[in-house]
């Protein structure tokens, strides 16, 4: 695909209701070098308690699911990339699990990915569901940022967020918790700044390169994208700092 329609790409969803998915996540790429994991962790003081997570379960069911192959791992999560999944606002949070098959569906059938890319997802009334396969406090790789996989999880807000759209309290204060949480495991205060390499040229850093991206990233700060769009960006800097004082930070 051409890298101006790359750039222009937003993250549409899937197959169902005349939905088309673009960009908002990639297949998980072939294994790469990767840091070398660092030496084990000593626990950190700044942990914040785990948020309630729907398992899959709760949206995976017969019709859609897929035989796939077992998940990968990275030694840690050390930044979290935000996404939208560019699919309508209108949803009743009852209705969240039928969305979340939809967007598995395009994406393990219209695009024949091993799995949903997202590690998580959050619906517009701030409950969080388990994408990817492969266990919550696990670091699975996912297939939701092409170039950064490795090291991050993928948290998509269901829903599309530009310019001028609201974007529910409850969802962003779920992503802070989710946030602190996910990243309180590894130790990473939310508002840091962490040291990622690019495993794929397309992203926006060439194969091999040390990118440094806040610990918690739009999707667009990795990769040319609209993604997570202009209303949840400007959301970020709340949620950095929500999640670092559920972590116990100043």
């Amino acid at each position: 695909m051409p890298r101006t329609v790359l750039a222009l790409a937003a993250c549409l969803p899937g197959v169902a209701a005349g939905l088309t998915l673009l960009l908002c996540a990639r297949g998980v790429q072939s294994p790469v070098a990767l840091p070398r994991p660092a030496a084990p962790r000593s626990a950190s003081p700044y942990q914040a308690a785990q948020p309630v997570i729907l398992p899959r379960s709760a949206w995976l069911d017969a019709t859609v699911r897929r035989t796939q192959p077992p998940p990968r791992y990275d030694d840690a999560v050390v930044a979290v990339f935000v996404h939208h999944t560019d699919s309508p606002n209108d949803y009743t949070c009852a209705k969240t699990p039928e969305v979340i098959r939809r967007l598995y569906a395009g994406q393990t059938t219209g695009r024949h990915w091993d799995d949903i890319g997202y590690n998580f997802l959050v619906d517009r009334c701030g409950t969080i569901y388990e994408g990817r396969a492969g266990g919550i406090e696990r670091a699975v790789t996912g297939a939701h940022a092409q170039g950064f996989n490795h090291r991050t999880a993928g948290i998509a807000a269901i829903g599309t967020f530009t310019a001028g759209i609201p974007v529910p309290r409850a969802m962003t204060d779920a992503i802070a918790a989710l946030t602190a949480w996910k990243l309180g495991l590894a130790g990473v205060d939310p508002r840091a700044v962490t040291r990622l390499v690019s495993s794929n040229a397309r992203s926006r850093y060439p194969v091999g390169a040390v990118a440094a991206l806040p610990a918690v990233s739009g999707h667009d700060a990795g990769f040319p994208t609209n993604c997570p769009g202009a209303a949840l960006t400007a959301r970020l800097p709340d949620i950095r700092n929500t999640a670092a004082r559920l972590q116990g930070r100043r």
